[in-house]
């Protein structure tokens, strides 16, 4: 399919009814005058050009938080490691608890943890990339996302609050400055969307999380029916145990980690985001459209026109967006 020639309009928003809510930020959130730097900003954009791609990244306040003066629980954070042909991009977005005082903040850390440790890790990462090790990667990036979350559970502890309310969920992307590298990785966990915009035609490319279904088989999760020395062991009637007072409370169920690598095509457009813009563009077409037609011109959007892309509105839609889009020539 050939691309587009040519680009719509911009528009403000998509749908057959405009959203409830004022197109433009209303209400400030309130600031404390002893913790500015506690204050977030309505809207972050970066951008960057590296080796085969362009990349523009934002991070905009939702419509409901605008109109009730409440801060963006989104966090993003785009980063460089390394120099040269060695460099490694990071781009990493969070979206805070609902409904918490500190979801900003829990977002903000743990942008900063991943951020920390993929900087820590950056050489061992680019060449793994390189070197197509697709094992070495899920497994170090699972222990470094888990590290991370860890952190907050930690945090959350010693603020005494509750380790659900003190959490967030986090995307990254890797994106190697090589421009003879087209390996792209995404690893993360919680909800949210990696899509892909080739020949005009958006691809949801979101890592489904496995699930085993059925009981156990042998060498798969069931114990053996016997001990070496030849004992039956015991029938577990599934009856439940009481826990232990000597054991400590069980953790909070966790969300399953997510990982992809793919090869980029000279002319793809890859979108990660949250949930904030993944739950439009999923549940309303002409979204999606018109994105994929402002998006398929042959030269990458400049920061505004990215912007202006992004905050798209649709009606029923209005917690915070922060996407990242990746360009390749």
């Amino acid at each position: 399919m050939e691309r587009p020639a040519y680009s719509p309009r911009p528009r403000g928003y998509v749908g057959s009814r405009p959203p409830t809510y004022d197109a433009e930020p209303t209400a400030l959130p309130l600031a404390d005058p002893d913790d500015l730097d506690d204050l977030v900003a309505d809207t972050v954009l970066d951008g960057a050009r590296y080796g085969a791609c362009t990349l523009r990244a934002v991070s905009v306040r939702g419509d409901s938080a605008r109109y009730r003066g409440e801060p963006r629980r989104d966090s993003l954070l785009t980063a460089r490691f390394g120099t040269g042909e060695q460099a490694l991009l990071l781009v990493a977005m969070a979206t805070g608890a609902r409904a918490t005082p500190g979801a900003h903040r829990a977002a903000a850390e743990a942008c900063h943890w991943i951020g920390r440790a993929v900087g820590r890790s950056h050489a061992r990462l680019v060449e793994d990339i390189r070197a197509g090790r697709r094992g070495d990667l899920k497994s170090g990036l699972h222990r470094l996302t888990d590290r991370s979350l860890g952190k907050l559970r930690a945090s959350a502890a010693e603020q005494g609050v509750d380790p659900e309310e003190y959490a967030a969920g986090l995307r990254c992307l890797l994106l190697p400055a090589d421009p003879e590298c087209r390996t792209r990785v995404f690893f993360g966990a919680g909800p949210g969307g990696l899509f892909r915009l080739r020949d005009g035609e958006w691809q949801d490319i979101e890592p489904q999380v496995a699930e085993i279904r059925g009981e156990p088989v042998v060498g798969f999760g069931s114990p053996p029916s016997e001990t070496p020395e030849g004992d039956r062991l015991t029938m577990d009637l599934g009856i439940p145990t009481p826990p232990s007072p000597y054991e400590p409370a069980p953790e909070p169920p966790r969300e399953p980690f997510r990982f992809r690598t793919s090869v980029a095509r000279p002319g793809d457009t890859l979108l990660v985001c949250s949930g904030g813009l993944a739950e439009p563009l999923r549940g309303e077409p002409e979204l999606g459209d018109y994105l994929a037609e402002r998006w398929s011109r042959p030269e990458p959007p400049g920061l505004a026109a990215f912007l202006t892309d992004a905050q798209v509105r649709v009606k029923g839609y209005a917690d915070d967006r922060t996407a990242a889009a990746v360009w390749e020539v």
